[in-house]
């Protein structure tokens, strides 16, 4: 299950001051699961707020799939997105876009 890189900006895209500061509202609404794995990896998804959708600059949006892109830690970070270390964004679930699907090794260890 490797990243699509077509399905992401080729670096990640900072937000401006003022980006950060329209989302900022929304951070507190953002809901993480429970984790869940299979052999291979272990899995979060993460539901967005829908009305945060629209703040979020549209150099961010897919508008071929109607969703977000696949989102560079950098990016999803700064979106007010908080886990810890290993996770990697690899899917948005396209009837529901505003959540994000997230994966990491199993035993994952930070360096």
């Amino acid at each position: 299950m490797d990243i699509d890189a077509s399905r992401r900006n080729k670096s990640p895209r900072p937000l401006s001051d003022s980006e950060r500061a329209r989302l900022e509202e929304y951070v507190d609404g953002i809901h993480y699961s429970n984790r869940y794995s299979d052999n291979e990896y272990e899995y979060r998804h993460v539901q967005l707020p829908k009305a945060m959708l629209k703040a979020i600059p549209k150099e961010y949006h897919d508008t071929h799939k109607g969703t977000l892109k696949l989102l560079w830690e950098d990016e999803w970070r700064a979106l007010g997105i908080t886990q810890s270390l290993g996770w990697e964004h690899y899917e948005v679930h396209e009837p529901e876009p505003h959540i994000l699907l997230f994966k990491r090794p199993l035993n994952y260890q930070a360096q």
